[in-house]
């Protein structure tokens, strides 16, 4: 079995799991820090293995237009080439192709587009798409899809995942006759269309035919209110299997990662831990923190009393942290990416121990009010 559920809460949909890849098993639910171009920013796989994190995410689009499949499966794949030795999730790209591309034209065949770096003209299929991340040597792949934006009229949602379901369909094709089975790698597929309840359920409907080791929900956090949100996600998860991995991409607030882990989820990602860090900002158990700001100009308290981060346990304090960020001093924004990253990994190791012990919402409470 790929994926076993350890435990499930009494009181709650939230469960912890173990998944089984080429590089490790991964103990669910958890985050996976977002490496986009073969690098979480600022941050070396080792500083990334110290905050034990278990797996980290990379993009399909971005390294298929650098440094390209070529030089990265020439360096032995994505793991060598960036010296990271445990599991790596590849996104398709397929965000970025609608989101990043200059022009952009969708076919039943594929995706052509423009590159938002040099302006040079590509033309991807579904079968592309799997083909760059075996070259990756990803060990968990996702297949060509639209993200839908938000707002999006039911037609165009609707035409959408035709093309979806279509490339899910071919993608999961070129997988089994490319890939050696003996590699352990694994394809999710992508439940999307938008914020209408039928064709959410069309979606998953259409992926369980065509049967995938786990699924993932896209299209969410893309613009909408919490609560289409959250309705959206609690919708769409009523029809994914629940012996398998169910995974919410681009979902990354503590509160949002509560919430859906209430609800079943297990995998996560977001760009907020080191994103924020670049503004000079720090998550911590009494919410966030503005480190930029005057008020920390003479704290010389560690980022967060008591964690174990590499940042805190040193006693680099705010006030230093502040005036690196407030310089342009590189080093202020990776003690801060150093406390967010590790954060992020313990506050879902915090929720797993919850779990096994049947006080996930015990534990939900506590920090939602801390």
């Amino acid at each position: 079995m790929t994926f076993t559920v350890t435990h499930q809460d009494k009181a709650s949909g939230a469960r912890t799991g173990l998944l089984k890849t080429a590089h490790g098993v991964v103990k669910t639910p958890v985050f996976m820090p977002v490496g986009t171009q073969a690098t979480v920013k600022t941050l070396t796989p080792q500083e990334l293995s110290d905050c034990k994190t278990q797996i980290i995410l990379g993009n399909a689009y971005h390294l298929y237009l650098r440094p390209g499949r070529e030089i990265i499966r020439e360096a032995g794949g994505l793991h060598k080439f960036m010296g990271w030795s445990g599991p790596i999730l590849t996104d398709s790209g397929g965000f970025q192709v609608f989101s990043l591309a200059v022009l952009r034209k969708i076919t039943q065949k594929g995706v052509e587009f423009q590159s938002h770096i040099d302006g040079s003209r590509h033309f991807l299929t579904p079968e592309d798409i799997i083909g760059i991340q075996l070259d990756l040597g990803s060990d968990i792949l996702m297949p060509l899809d639209e993200c839908v934006p938000y707002p999006a009229e039911r037609d165009y949602a609707r035409e959408s995942l035709k093309f979806t379901s279509l490339w899910a369909r071919r993608s999961k094709e070129t997988f089994l006759n490319r890939q050696n089975k003996s590699d352990g790698r694994l394809l999710f597929g992508i439940v999307q269309g938008g914020t209408y309840p039928d064709l959410r359920k069309q979606a998953a409907e259409e992926l369980l035919e065509i049967d995938f080791p786990g699924y993932a929900l896209g299209g969410i956090s893309v613009g909408e209110p919490d609560n289409i949100k959250f309705e959206v996600l609690e919708h769409a998860l009523q029809f994914l299997p629940k012996e398998k991995p169910r995974y919410a991409m681009g979902l990354g607030t503590p509160l949002d990662i509560f919430k859906a882990v209430e609800m079943g989820v297990d995998m996560f990602d977001c760009v907020m831990p080191t994103r924020h860090a670049r503004n000079g900002s720090a998550f911590t158990k009494s919410g966030k923190l503005v480190l930029r700001n005057a008020p920390y100009a003479r704290d010389f308290k560690p980022i967060e009393e008591g964690c174990r981060c590499f940042a805190c346990k040193n006693n680099y304090t705010r006030a230093y942290i502040r005036h690196l960020i407030n310089t342009g001093e590189i080093l202020g924004v990776r003690l801060v990416s150093l406390h967010n990253v590790y954060f992020y990994v313990m506050l879902m190791q915090r929720i797993r121990e919850a779990i096994q012990k049947n006080k996930f919402l015990e534990l939900k409470k506590e920090v939602v009010n801390e």
